[in-house]
């Protein structure tokens, strides 16, 4: 338990965190990786690279700040980073590394400000907020590994086949190595695939969601090729690509991730996707029309063309299966083959307008992926349309952003 001397202090930081957060978080990972490289093992560096990784670990900081004596409060938001955690192998020995480089970044940045007062509470802060993360996280290690076919780290797959779903994204079929149970996962769950990738010094690690629906003798993630390939998006996803061919292993931890489908309910259901977030939400719908035929679906995917259209087949198909089931690709630049497309139903974008002539389901739960200017176009447009908090469910690729306008 914190004294009420440390929660004063530790609040007394916020409005400080607020200005100077991201640039306390920058030179904190900076310095983590200049004394410990191996970690970038570990972190996803074109998160690094990108800022967004800083980005996400200052909001955390300062929730932790504003909440530390109502920690209860921010548990959904541990619960979500301790899954990620969980997926790239944090262990408790990183904790103590990680304070210690926090703590001296916060005196970098502050200078004389960082008090030796400051110091003391928020080591004492972060002592008890890293226990939360280590306990947390240990419930999801032992879950992994207890399972059935689960495992604990990492685990070699064998790719099994090959597909290409679009001109940008394809699919890879993964099976146990060992021919070992495929474990089941939760629809809309994530898994991380590690590679070590010609010409990089350190393993690459990447997060997929996986695209097929659960209890196969397989697993699917779909992976869009990054048009550049010597950028950071392009290294692994075009590695992937290019070089990993049927037969070939990759390494990969247990499915992870709170983004999941709610089978127990039996409302309606809208999806809508932009881009290659359309794979975590080919999961629940296929998962639905396993379980839950009669459940109504609405499915929504926006590219920006017929090409690149991802799954086109396998979502026609759900007609077959599901018994109150539409389906409307919107894209932004149509071909004329795509007009004449009985699924089109819009150029351009989807707008607030389109959603509230064109969504016919009341009561519905909203689960909505892909990159962050979709979802802020999308999540503020069900909330216009005075959609509830809580019946939208959304996923960051990558570390979580503001999704404010």
């Amino acid at each position: 338990m914190l004294s009420q001397k440390t929660i004063d202090i530790i609040k007394s930081t916020v409005p400080v965190l607020e200005v100077k957060g991201t640039e306390i978080t920058t030179v904190f990972y900076k310095n983590l990786f200049t004394n410990h490289p191996e970690l970038l093992n570990i972190f996803n560096h074109t998160n690094q690279q990108k800022g967004r990784q800083q980005t996400a670990l200052a909001n955390t900081v300062l929730a932790a700040a504003t909440y530390i004596d109502k920690l209860e409060t921010i548990i959904p938001v541990v619960k979500q980073i301790a899954q990620k955690h969980r997926s790239l192998l944090v262990k408790p020995e990183h904790y103590p590394i990680v304070g210690e480089h926090l703590l001296g970044a916060i005196k970098e940045v502050l200078g004389e400000a960082a008090t030796e007062e400051i110091i003391g509470a928020w080591a004492d802060a972060y002592g008890v907020i890293a226990d939360v993360f280590i306990n947390i996280e240990k419930e999801m290690y032992d879950n992994a590994a207890t399972q059935k076919g689960g495992w604990a780290e990492f685990k070699e797959f064998k790719v099994i086949e090959k597909v290409k779903e679009s001109d940008v994204i394809t699919s890879f079929y993964l099976i146990p190595n060992d021919n070992s149970v495929v474990p089941t996962f939760k629809a809309g769950q994530y898994i991380t695939v590690r590679s070590k990738v010609p010409g990089e010094k350190f393993l690459l690690n990447r997060q997929y969601s996986l695209s097929d629906s659960p209890g196969k003798e397989h697993l699917r993630i779909s992976v869009k090729r990054e048009a550049e390939v010597n950028q950071p998006d392009g290294i692994f996803s075009n590695y992937l690509h290019e070089h990993i061919q049927t037969g070939d292993t990759l390494d990969i931890t247990a499915p992870a991730g709170d983004f999941i489908l709610n089978n127990k309910k039996e409302s309606p259901v809208v999806f809508i996707s932009g881009g290659v977030g359309i794979t975590p939400l080919m999961s629940m719908v296929k998962d639905i029309a396993i379980n839950q035929p009669n459940r109504k679906v609405e499915f929504i995917n926006a590219s920006r063309n017929g090409k690149l259209q991802a799954f086109e087949e396998e979502l026609r198909f759900l007609e077959e299966q599901l018994t109150n089931y539409s389906l409307s690709f919107i894209y932004e630049a149509p071909s004329e083959e795509d007009l004449k497309n009985p699924n089109f139903k819009k150029q351009g974008y989807i707008d607030v307008k389109w959603l509230q002539n064109n969504v016919k389901s009341i009561n519905a739960d909203y689960y909505v992926c892909g990159p962050v200017p979709f979802l802020k176009a999308i999540i503020n447009g069900l909330k216009q349309l005075g959609i509830d908090d809580a019946a939208i469910h959304y996923e960051f690729f990558g570390p979580s952003m503001s999704l404010e306008s």
